[in-house]
């Protein structure tokens, strides 16, 4: 298994030089095609005391946002040079919306993660919340200010449900390439069942050549718990399926989810 086509997601607002490094790592690693990416669309007029913002401001803007990515596009090139096979594609758009529409193309979709996870700038910054539970692909989240992806030590945070099993499948090319694999559940009623369920992810991974080990933490505090461990381990990368509160409105992401990706001391990477 491998991944065959990349998106990385770039941030027209941000620093994005290790960011390429990681996704050009990344995709040399996998020989893969690495698509770069970015959007942003101008701000949504407001009335202040003073007036309305006109259409030449949004004009303006549009201009910078056209200049920005235009820049990206050069410096993305220059940094991927013959290394990989590679495209860019950008749009002034709403970012989340464009990147969603764009997943269609891609194995895997990489991007950094902004301090805040739902709020912001709709208009310049992905949603991370609906963007991997629209995109239908996984999204791996780099650790903060990660040049390439370690996968010494990899953690899998394991709930026997659909996203976590999904998850597993997902990542299946990079643990393969880990040292070490533990699969890790917190739950503070584990019992045989609990085993079995861990037991069998434990067997799946064999079957693909992942030797892993697994434990079971009985603790109340489930993200806490899981942290402390990811951290003790010493895991450079965090598998777990992704949760949010509504499944509706596919907004915000609670409980583990939220806490994993508050963590940028390793990179995340999530299924829905």
């Amino acid at each position: 298994m491998s991944y065959r086509t990349i998106l990385v997601n770039f941030n027209i607002d941000g620093p994005v030089a290790a960011l390429m490094d990681y996704a050009i790592n990344l995709a040399a690693r996998f020989n893969s095609h690495l698509i770069g990416f970015a959007a942003a669309t101008p701000t949504t007029p407001i009335a202040w005391p003073e007036g309305m913002v006109t259409d030449g401001d949004m004009a303006h803007e549009r201009e910078e946002i056209e200049l920005r990515m235009k820049n990206l596009r050069r410096e993305f090139e220059s940094h991927a040079g013959t290394n990989v096979s590679r495209e860019w594609r950008d749009g002034v758009a709403n970012p989340t919306r464009l990147i969603v529409e764009m997943s269609r193309v891609a194995d895997l979709i990489i991007t950094g993660c902004e301090d805040d996870l739902t709020l912001g700038h709709p208009e310049r910054f992905i949603n991370l919340g609906k963007l991997v539970l629209q995109a239908g692909r996984p999204v791996l989240v780099t650790a903060k200010g990660a040049k390439h992806i370690l996968t010494n030590t990899a953690l899998i945070a394991w709930k026997d449900t659909r996203e976590a099993r999904r998850a597993v499948v997902d990542a299946l090319p990079l643990l393969c390439q880990a040292n070490e694999v533990v699969v890790v559940t917190v739950d503070s009623a584990a019992d045989m069942l609990t085993r079995e369920s861990i037991d069998d992810v434990s067997a799946f991974l064999r079957r693909h050549g992942v030797t892993a080990q697994s434990e079971i933490i009985k603790d109340a505090h489930e993200s806490e718990s899981l942290l402390r461990f990811a951290k003790q381990l010493g895991a450079e990368l965090v598998v777990s399926g992704a949760y949010g509160h509504s499944r509706i409105r596919e907004l915000v992401f609670g409980g583990v989810t939220r806490s994993v990706l508050a963590e940028d001391g390793f990179s995340r990477f999530l299924s829905s």
